[in-house]
């Protein structure tokens, strides 16, 4: 269990991340459209998985922006958003703001991506959401690097995470 901060009041998540030199395990979340995606499905593509509780919250909106504005620029990359927003936030989201080089993914039917990885909160305001966190994964969908904000109103480490691929 991970012990993390919303507006500097302790909070919890279910576990740790994952282990860095690990692979991923596998998961199955929603697209825009519906399907599902499982992680077998981008073998052969590095992987930046943005993690975080709410599309509608501003410093997720920002997390999304700042990565799409990335991800256009990164060779053999894709960046997938994470959140249990409903599908239709998401797209709905992103049709508004023009975002077209992320990948939208949602874990709402049951939670497992977030509960398989440990990011699950699991006490305060937030429950049953994701905390924000960065996982990379190579072509093989080994980890490696991982971050989870420690203040959840914070941004990620953008720079750190790319500097890995």
């Amino acid at each position: 269990m991970a012990s993390i901060t919303l507006g500097g009041n302790p909070i919890h998540t279910s576990g740790e991340l994952p282990i860095i030199g690990l692979k991923l395990a596998d998961f199955k979340l929603v697209k825009n459209d519906l399907s599902i995606a499982s992680l077998a499905d981008f073998v052969g593509s590095k992987l930046v998985l943005n993690i975080f509780p709410s599309i509608d919250t501003g410093t997720c909106a920002t997390s999304v922006r700042k990565f799409n504005e990335s991800a256009s620029q990164l060779e053999n990359t894709k960046v997938l958003c994470i959140s249990r927003d409903l599908p239709f936030a998401q797209k709905r989201f992103c049709g508004a703001e023009g975002i077209e080089n992320v990948i939208n993914l949602s874990d709402f039917k049951d939670g497992n991506f977030g509960k398989t990885n440990g990011l699950e909160i699991v006490d305060g305001v937030l429950a049953g959401l994701h905390s924000r966190s960065i996982i990379v994964l190579d072509e093989n969908g080994t980890v490696v690097y991982t971050e989870q904000v420690s203040e959840i109103a914070n941004e990620p480490n953008y720079e750190a995470a790319l500097a890995v691929l």
